[in-house]
């Protein structure tokens, strides 16, 4: 019997490398498109049976030549900075639309059995109701998370027309090691985390009380995998933990696992970013058979333990 062939836009990145990682420790035959945008080669450098195709997911020829023959499609390269898809709104539909509409196109062209879109919290915007749950109104607030609701009404549209399955996940807070904290455009938790272990300043955007439902980034994996490997289910799923902690509690979290010095350091909030972020994940346990099996203390001593690793290499 032939391997399982499964293609992970964005493989080299910081999700798509962990669910390369699963796939490859599975036995599949595993094809990561990446134009390391975002991604590092190094961070699939030592997987096996891992072919890479360094292109971008706007370069429709290319996409369908890689999809050929694949049976899942997990689909992560996107612009994936809230603030730099306020600076950039052309790119970011450029990339996070059209990009997927390839992605669909090859799909539907190849009989992929089903494709998974990494979607965002970030469609909710600041929608007062918490818990957020993917039946009440989206209010994304940037052109990130617009295009990230367009994405998932794409999958709806190919999945009920031209029988595509798909599954869109939408991450909420995603953490772990290999995020990368160099980038203006960073996440939280690595960049805390990298300030300190340096005795760096940590700036926190806005006063501080916001509040983010925090996943590790090994949960996100078993999502998709679940998500791909259960042929019945398609729809719109949250992928989080249900619970949330503000970010000032979150640093101070940090400083105290790492024994920093750090100071924090306050500046105004950023265009885009929301106040409050929660998510329902009832049906995600429902449908998919999702459980979070990691909380935030061993995530971060997990993502601690990696910097301090990296920092001494």
């Amino acid at each position: 019997m032939s391997k399982l062939k499964i293609v992970i836009t964005g493989g080299a990145g910081f999700i798509g490398s962990h669910i390369a990682e699963y796939w490859s420790q599975n036995d599949a035959e595993v094809h990561v498109i990446d134009n390391f945008r975002s991604g590092y080669k190094k961070n699939i450098a030592d997987l096996k049976n891992v072919i890479l195709h360094e292109g971008s997911i706007t370069d429709k020829y290319f996409v369908f030549s890689v999809l050929n023959d694949a049976q899942y499609v997990h689909h992560l390269a996107a612009m994936i900075s809230v603030p730099e898809s306020v600076n950039n709104p052309y790119e970011c539909v450029d990339i996070n639309v059209k990009g997927l509409l390839n992605i669909l196109e090859g799909a539907k062209a190849h009989n992929v059995k089903k494709v998974i879109h990494m979607s965002s919290a970030a469609i909710y915007g600041d929608n007062p109701e918490s818990p957020k749950t993917t039946d009440m109104l989206p209010r994304p607030k940037s052109p990130y998370g617009i295009t990230k609701l367009d994405g998932e009404f794409y999958l709806q549209m190919y999945c009920e027309s031209f029988g595509v399955k798909t599954v869109s996940l939408r991450n909420f807070n995603v953490f772990g090691p290999r995020q990368d904290p160099k980038s203006q455009y960073a996440a939280a938790i690595p960049i805390f985390v990298a300030k300190a272990l340096k005795n760096e300043p940590i700036t926190i955007y806005g006063d501080g009380e916001q509040t983010r439902d925090f996943v590790y980034v090994k949960d996100v994996v078993q999502a998709n995998i679940l998500a791909a490997t259960k042929p019945e289910v398609t729809g719109v799923f949250n992928v989080a933990t249900g619970q949330a902690i503000s970010i000032n509690t979150l640093v101070k979290t940090v400083m105290e696992l790492t024994g920093s010095s750090s100071k924090v350091i306050y500046e105004p909030e950023r265009a885009g970013d929301i106040k409050h972020s929660l998510a329902s994940i009832e049906n995600t346990k429902k449908v998919l058979g999702f459980e979070p099996k990691y909380d935030l203390m061993e995530g971060l001593k997990t993502t601690i333990k990696y910097f301090m690793d990296l920092f001494k290499a």
